[in-house]
This record gives structure tokens, C-alpha cells and sequence, in this order.
């Protein structure tokens, strides 16, 4: 099971219990299936990966094989659910005190059940000094390898897989992290890593780099000569010492020289001058945390030029910064993004990983599985099981900066096929899939943290009553709650823990949640009564719209998808609805949508645009099941298919509230098919082809699509891009630019949003984009 770890105790794991607060089998999770281990050993800090195999339940849908099954018979079902035991890929990375290393390899070794290799890749420093203590506890062949091949490797792929893996560091901004969005091609770039020297590498490609240059001055630097000015060993209590420290009662500024003529040079005034310049004639002693405010500045301007010039003599524009020097402290970031400012006058970025920390123990574990060529697949971050990035900022919230002990995990999921842009994007590299960072909008952000914390007892309810014969659903249920309303306190306090915050990465940690407790689908039986009730009315709906003139049609055709939309059962003002009236169906809906002029209203452009020669090929990104898949979009996609325009239908890979499913989608165009011989003939000539997006989320990222899709839309040539939805439309893409005409419609089901964008509840999203040319 997905949620079960190791269990049990050996010697070993009763002294790591002991010393963590966490059992350790929820952090050494599913350690019984472990595979294949790397470990990246540093002075103070250890980091183990391994990849084991994950059991968990899907809920998967198909048609009856027996005749008899008629779907216009009242009461029949138009497919069954199965609930089947399924196995897929897990990285597990761990970072830990180099103090709790004998008692973690004792829990490791006494529950190895099923581990295939014999050898062990090891990285770092400390990979030499506890080769024979990891040799004995683990029987296993430890194999050193390289430190920046491994660090380069980590790299790239936590660049390639994680999408806001990257930040700028901002001081005065609240939150002080600033994520990037990741480029969709990462090279080349400047990796700077500061471990006791500076090595700096410039990285080409996947598998080229150059060590171009480095400095002995580093965080040894910083720690010995921190230890002799003030007499503090160790390494953290010195940063702490900084961040309490003014450098300018050690340091001789511009000012202290010039007085007021330093604005006749151009200079600022706080510029420093000399480093501890003042300690030379001032006949007093200086406090420790002075000295190393000023150290600590010394050196990271020392580094920060350093790799501005080599940035800059190789035409680099990201640096990427890492090494325990780092290790996400604020006051080291700040001042490293201050000197690479100052003196790349802007056009220099210093960038920061959320996981820099784990960079060695990827690129290791990477060097060992070459053989299993794991860069052939995606990977996504598995928000459930990971620790998120913490803020070490003394006055951010202390409680919340509690961990495991000094625990800190990752966990990644390998994805079933390779995630690539969507082809149409007019320009990848800008593409920002969300229309609101929850992040910056701190109204924003206390209002839908709010909303998905009640929202929590109905996703509950709704978890239990999904799997009626199970003896244990209320207590995974109740571990489900317990789980994610952890996670939205954790952003409430830290809302950068998982990259940049937006209602996508809420609405999928839940999901990640939810599977983590066994729960794959909780809506699939509504889905299943849905699309069996919309699809008795789909011959009759379709009969409606025949008997329409052209202009009549295409406005019917148009209410209808927009009418499909309102049936969201991830809408609480929808859901209300829907469960204290069961009869509300396509014709209420059509009732519920706001009269035109719309909110955002282009239909006159669309129709004007219908007037013209059809469109070559259609790409539709679907929302809901049900009424929306059968009775707004199929009878939309029948029009085009109607005049001569080819339809690629685009939907959810996994199960994501009531969105409909790719495994689904089949089912319905199946039985659309058998009554309608426009679906049935498109169908047979592949020219309406149905397609698996690679997403399990209620919201849509256009950069992280399946390559299947993404082949298919560049050789059928698609020049109409249509986005449904309010999490596909409103939530992202709202404002993503393409290569073609798009068209985005929503029904607005939130009243806060609304009001935000100046409408009401049901207020009408339709707009129609074509490119400049």
C-alpha cells in the first residue's frame, strides 16, 4: 500500500526512534521494496537515495463484455468500475545528521527485504570515511562516484522534472523566495558550487561540462576564520551570528573615505570599501556577531564577482548556486544576490534550488540506474511525501520550521510516458501556466487557503462513501484530513514550501493526498451515474440542434458546452446544488448561465470566424464528466467534425474530481458512437482521435503534456486550440499566448472569483484569441 512503510523494530530502529519524532517508517518509506541505493556523504549532512516500487489502488473503468448491457435501460450503468492493485516507480530521498548515520543503516539493514542490487554508488566526502561502516551494516559493495558529475547530474534533473525548482532570493519581498519558471531548454547555464573552496562548471549539455574556474576562498574560509575571530565551532551557530551582526561597525564603507563626495563618484555611500577596514585603527573590540556579518560579506562578495566575471566571459545569464555553504540560510543568499546585482548591473541572475541539497545523491543514483536509462522518463514531485523548502529566517514563524528530528524527505513519482510543451506554445520559454500566484496576492492566498481547509469535510465524506465495502475507509479517510490539512497550515506559514502557491498546486496536493491514503478516485461512481443519465439525452439533444438554422445552431452549440461547464463538482457553490436537488440537469443549467453580453464575451468574433473556411484540426482540452463531456463537448465536436475540421480530444490520464478520464472518454465516444454516424464515421477514419494529456489535475500545464499528444498535434497540423473550464481556463491559461486561434470558455462557479473579475456567480467566460500575425 502507498501509505504503508517499513514497520517493525531490530535494535536499529529502537534507537532511531528514540532520537526522532517521527517513526522511522514514515521516513525510510516503503523500504521493503527498495531496489537500488545511492548515498551522498558531507562533512555534517547525509543524503540516501533509493527507488523502490509503490503498490496502490486505481479505480479503472470498461465496457461489459456481455451482451445485454443496453445503456438506454433505465438503471443500467453505461461501464463498470474495478478497484485494481497497481505498481508504479518511487525515488526517496532522505537527508539527515551525519549523527544519526549507524542507527539509520541499522533500521535500512533490518528491513532490506526485497533489494535487487549489491552495490551502493556513493558520493561526497564522507563516501571515503564510512565506506567500511556502510560496507558492513548494508552488505552492500560500496562504488565512489565522481562529486561533480554527480552534482552535475542532480542538476539537470531536478531542473528537468521539478518546475519551480528554481529561485531568486529577494530580501525585502514577502515571501522572500521568487520562483522561476523552469526554461524549457536548461543549458547552458553556471553552476557555482561553494563547498570549503569554490568550484565553478559550466554546463552545456546533459552530458557536457568544463570546470572553467574556482577560488580557495569558500565556506572553509568562512568557517575556520569565523572560528578563530569568534571562537564559535560551528558552522550554523556562525550564520546565526551574522544574521545579528552589522558589518558596518567592521568594514570601512565608501562613505567612512569620501564623506559627502561620493556622490560626485557615482558611488553609494554603504558600499563596502575594505572588509574589517575599521578594526585596523579603531582602539576598541568588536562583537562576534559583527565580525562575522562581515566575513560572511567578505566572502560572498568575493564569490559573488568571481562568478559574475566567468558568467560573463562565457555569455551566461543563470547562475545556479549550491554547496553547504548555501543550504537555503538568508542571510548567504541574500548577500550572494546582492554582489552578482551590483556587479552584473542586473544582468547576471543568482538562482537557488529548492532541493540543491539533494543534488549528489540524485546525480549518484542516476549513475548507478544508467543502465535503466531513467532520463527516458517524467518525474513529478509528490507534494504528499515531501518536506517542502523550510525558511531558515530566524523571525519567519519558528514552529513551523519544526521537521522530522533534522529529517527532511523528498519523494518523486516516475510518470507513465515522457512530458513535453505543447507545440503550439507561442513562446515555451515565457509560458507561465497560472493566472494568479498565490504566493504574491496575499488576500488571494488566505481566501482559497481558507476555502480548500472547508472544503475538507465534504472531500472526506466524499472519500468514504466512494468505497462503501471497505472495513478501514473512515480511518484512512481521517489520516487523509489529518495529512492535507498539515500541508495548508505548512502554507499558510511557508507558502513557497512547494514552489510558487496557486489553487493547481493546492487542488494537487490533495489528489497526491488522496492517493496516498488509497483513495484513486472518490468520484467515479458519480461519474459513472452521470455519464450513464447524459448519455440517454444525447440523441435528443442532438435531434434539438439539427432543427435549428446555421446562426441559431452555433449559438445553442456554444450555451451547451458553456451549460456543461456549471456540472463541476469541485465547485462548492455547484455541489450544493447538486446534492440538495438531484434533478437539476442540462436545461437548469442552461437557466444558471449569465445572460450575454457576457463577462468576457467574443462570440461575435467566433461566429464571424465559422463564417470562413474551417479549421484544419482542433485540439480540445475536456473538463467534467457527464453532462459536459456528452452534452456540451461531443455535440461541439460533431459540428466541426461536420465541416470537414479533423478533432483531436484531449482528456485527464488519472482521475481528478469529476473531470473525465481518457479511460473513460473511451467508453463514452464508444456508446456516442453506436447512436450517432457523424462520431461513429469520424471515429472509423481517424478523423476525431482521442488523446491522454499525462495529467492527473483539475487545472492544466500546457509545458508538461504528454509527448504522444504532442506529436499527434503537430503532425495532423492543429490550428484551434479550445480550453474548457475553470480550472483549464481561468485557474491556468487565462492568459497564455499560441501559435493559433484559442478559445477559452468557462462558467465562473466561485463568487469571490467572479467579483474579482467583475462579474457575479455564473458569470460567462468566452474568449476567442487569434495571433498576430
Amino acid at each position: 500500500m502507498a501509505e504503508r512503510g517499513a514497520s517493525g523494530g531490530g535494535s536499529g530502529g529502537d534507537s532511531l526512534d528514540k532520537s526522532i519524532t517521527l517513526p522511522p517508517d514514515e521516513i525510510f518509506r516503503n523500504l521493503e521494496n527498495a531496489k537500488r541505493f545511492a548515498i551522498d556523504i558531507g562533512g555534517s549532512l547525509t543524503k540516501l537515495a533509493y527507488y523502490s516500487t509503490v503498490q496502490h489502488k486505481v479505480a479503472k473503468v470498461r465496457s461489459f463484455d456481455h451482451p445485454g448491457k443496453d445503456v438506454e435501460q433505465d438503471h443500467e450503468p453505461p461501464y463498470e468500475i474495478s478497484v485494481q492493485e497497481e505498481i508504479t516507480a518511487r525515488l526517496h530521498f532522505i537527508k539527515f545528521e551525519n549523527t544519526y548515520m549507524e542507527a539509520c543503516l541499522d533500521f535500512i539493514r533490518d528491513h532490506l527485504v526485497n533489494t535487487e542490487t549489491k552495490v551502493i554508488q556513493a558520493t561526497g566526502g564522507g563516501a571515503y570515511k564510512f565506506k567500511d561502516l556502510i560496507e558492513e551494516k548494508l552488505r552492500l559493495k560500496v562504488d565512489k562516484e565522481d562529486v561533480m558529475t554527480c552534482l552535475i547530474k542532480g542538476c539537470n534533473f531536478v531542473l528537468k522534472n521539478i518546475p519551480h525548482e528554481a529561485f531568486m532570493y529577494q530580501k525585502d519581498s514577502d515571501p522572500e523566495f521568487r520562483f522561476q519558471t523552469n526554461h524549457p531548454n536548461i543549458f547552458p547555464y553556471l553552476l557555482v558550487n561553494i563547498g570549503s573552496g569554490v568550484s565553478i562548471v559550466k554546463v552545456e549539455t546533459e552530458d557536457r561540462f568544463e570546470w572553467i574556474g574556482g577560488s580557495s576562498i569558500g565556506g572553509g574560509t568562512f568557517w575556520g576564520l569565523g572560528a578563530l575571530l569568534t571562537k564559535t565551532k560551528k558552522f550554523d551557530e556562525l550564520l546565526q551570528l551574522a544574521s545579528r551582526g552589522r558589518h558596518a561597525n567592521v568594514d570601512m564603507l565608501v562613505q567612512d573615505i569620501y564623506g559627502g563626495a561620493h556622490q560626485t563618484l557615482g558611488l553609494s555611500g554603504n558600499l563596502i570599501a575594505s572588509s574589517f577596514g575599521k578594526s585596523a585603527t579603531a582602539d576598541r573590540e568588536f562583537s562576534k556577531e559583527d565580525m562575522a556579518k562581515s566575513l560572511l560579506h567578505m566572502i560572498s562578495n568575493d564569490i559573488g564577482q568571481l562568478a559574475c566575471l566567468y558568467a560573463k566571459l562565457h555569455g551566461l545569464d543563470r547562475v545556479y548556486f549550491g554547496g553547504f555553504f548555501i543550504r537555503g540560510h538568508p542571510v548567504t543568499m541574500r548577500t550572494i544576490t546582492y554582489s552578482i546585482n551590483f556587479f552584473s548591473k542586473g544582468e547576471v541572475q543568482a538562482l537557488f534550488l529548492r532541493h540543491e541539497g539533494y543534488l549528489g545523491a540524485i546525480g549518484a543514483f542516476l549513475k548507478g540506474a544508467e543502465q535503466d536509462n531513467p532520463n527516458q522518463y517524467s518525474w513529478g514531485e509528490n507534494y504528499a511525501a515531501s518536506s517542502g523548502l523550510m525558511s531558515t529566517s530566524p523571525e519567519l514563524c519558528p514552529t513551523q520550521r519544526a521537521r522530522s528530528g533534522t529529517f527532511d524527505l523528498l519523494e518523486m513519482d516516475r510518470l507513465e510516458r515522457p512530458l513535453v510543451n505543447l507545440p503550439l506554445l507561442l513562446d515555451p520559454s515565457s509560458y507561465v501556466p497560472d493566472t494568479v500566484d498565490l504566493t504574491d496576492d496575499a488576500l488571494a492566498r488566505q481566501y482559497w487557503l481558507t476555502c480548500f481547509e472547508e472544503a475538507l469535510d465534504g472531500v472526506v465524506k466524499r472519500a468514504v462513501a466512494s468505497q462503501p465495502e471497505s472495513m478501514d475507509a473512515v480511518e484512512r479517510a481521517e489520516k487523509f484530513r489529518q495529512k492535507y490539512w498539515g500541508k495548508l497550515q505548512t502554507l499558510r506559514h511557508q507558502p513557497f514550501a512547494y514552489g510558487t502557491l496557486t489553487v493547481r498546486s493546492l487542488l494537487d496536493t490533495r489528489e497526491h493526498c488522496l492517493n496516498e491514503f488509497n483513495f484513486p478516485d472518490p468520484y467515479s461512481k458519480v461519474k459513472q451515474k452521470e455519464n450513464g443519465l447524459a448519455l440517454k439525452c444525447f440523441q435528443s439533444v442532438t435531434r434539438s440542434l439539427d432543427s435549428l438554422g446555421w446562426e441559431e445552431r452555433q449559438l445553442a452549440l456554444v450555451k451547451g458546452l458553456l451549460a456543461g461547464n456549471v456540472f463541476d463538482w469541485g465547485a462548492k457553490a455547484v455541489s450544493d446544488v447538486l446534492e440538495s436537488d438531484p434533478q437539476f440537469g442540462f436545461e437548469e443549467a442552461k437557466r444558471k448561465l449569465q445572460e450575454r453580453p457576457w463577462l468576457v464575451d467574443s462570440y461575435t468574433k467566433w461566429l464571424q470566424r465559422l463564417k470562413g473556411p474551417p479549421h484544419k484540426c482542433a485540439l480540445i482540452f475536456a473538463d467534467n464528466s457527464g453532462i459536459d463531456i456528452i452534452l456540451g463537448v461531443f455535440p461541439f465536436v460533431r459540428e466541426l467534425l461536420f465541416r470537414g475540421t479533423e478533432v483531436i480530444l484531449a482528456c485527464n490520464s488519472g482521475p481528478a474530481l469529476n473531470d473525465v478520464t481518457y479511460s473513460e472518454s473511451l467508453i463514452v465516444a464508444e456508446r456516442i458512437a453506436a447512436m450517432d454516424p457523424i462520431i461513429c464515421t469520424a471515429l472509423r477514419e481517424d478523423r476525431l482521435l482521442l488523446v491522454q494529456t499525462g495529467s492527473s489535475s483539475p487545472c492544466l500545464d500546457l509545458s508538461r503534456l504528454d509527448k504522444g499528444l504532442a506529436v499527434l498535434v503537430r503532425e495532423r497540423g492543429a490550428d484551434l486550440v479550445v480550453i474548457e473550464g475553470m480550472g483549464r481556463a481561468i485557474h491556468t491559461n487565462y492568459h497564455a499566448l499560441l501559435r493559433c486561434e484559442s478559445l477559452k470558455l468557462a462558467v465562473v462557479k466561485n463568487a469571490w472569483l467572479a467579483e474579482r473579475l467583475g462579474g457575479q456567480l455564473f458569470s460567462v467566460i468566452f474568449k476567442y484569441e487569434v495571433p498576430t500575425k
